[in-house]
């Protein structure tokens, strides 16, 4: 085994794992690290990887020949060709030097794998927030119940055909938000029903899709979704409802929590926070 846990639990401050993304605290073990590196040789998508469900190749890997690993800290860069290539490297230490010797590596990596971006992935705990963070959030289904909220909100191919029809300009206008990718996964039968609500015959909002996934020790995970609602309709409290419906949906179909990422401070975060979400901490990321 690479990873020594006694090296690593220390200094993991939230509970993100590198090509992964962010884990159930009870679900972080050496193992899952283990397992990024037998990944990167293999190229293969994990069986717990969220991004299985997209098909084709993993497209970030490790490269596990640069991972530093010592007593005090952890540097694991990975890899992506998409666009203009990018390396990242994961920087897991108590002291703010770690990100230092992050930046240093991230740079040397760009250069020799040939790709434009190097970046520095600094986790946080919860404590430490910074504006430009992303916030690790947890929501609990077996906390309490999800009641549905009711309102103008069904899975897109419930509504009429002509409210059906809407989706397509819906989602090129929210393309930034991931939607324009999510319309083309729908359109390729590859994705699981998408919640959306509607205003006056027209798709306003929408969130998913809904799957629902074993993760690495077997536990039932709501996947992450895509969500907006167009900006001239925001407001009208049609986010909550359409959240609301979407921890309803995972409730119901057996999910036991759902991990969610967040801008911190932003409009998505703020709903989470007042729907009681456990912050686990951050993300911070820095070019280097």
């Amino acid at each position: 085994m690479f990873f020594r846990w006694e090296w690593l639990l220390p200094v993991l401050t939230a509970p993100i794992v590198p090509t992964l993304g962010p884990i159930h605290p009870d679900a972080l073990t050496a193992d899952l690290f283990e397992d990024t590196l037998q990944a990167a040789a293999t190229g293969d998508f994990l069986p717990y990887d969220k991004d299985r469900r997209w098909g084709g190749e993993k497209n970030e890997k490790v490269l596990r020949e640069d991972v530093v690993h010592q007593p005090e800290h952890t540097l694991i860069p990975t890899l992506t060709r998409r666009g203009r290539g990018t390396v990242k490297v994961f920087a897991y230490g108590p002291n703010d030097s770690v990100v230092d010797g992050a930046a240093e590596l991230a740079a040397k990596l760009a250069a020799v794998h040939d790709v434009v971006n190097a970046r520095v992935v600094r986790p946080l705990g919860p404590e430490t927030g910074s504006p430009r963070s992303t916030r690790i959030q947890l929501k609990d289904f077996t906390a309490g119940p999800c009641p549905d909220p009711g309102g103008p909100v069904r899975p897109v191919t419930a509504w009429p055909t002509a409210v059906q029809k809407t989706f397509a300009p819906f989602a090129e206008a929210m393309t930034t938000d991931g939607l324009a990718f999510l319309y083309s996964q729908m359109q390729a039968g590859r994705c699981g029903p998408v919640l959306t609500a509607a205003v006056e015959d027209r798709v306003v909002g929408a969130i998913g899709p809904m799957e629902v996934r074993p993760d690495a020790t077997g536990r039932p995970q709501l996947m992450p979704q895509y969500f907006a609602v167009l900006p001239e309709t925001r407001g009208q409290g049609l986010g909550r409802v359409l959240w609301r419906a979407a921890m309803h949906w995972g409730q119901s179909h057996g999910a036991a929590y759902q991990l969610l990422q967040t801008e911190a401070n932003g409009p998505s975060d703020r709903l989470c926070q007042s729907e009681g979400l456990t912050s686990l901490g951050f993300t911070h990321i820095t070019p280097a």
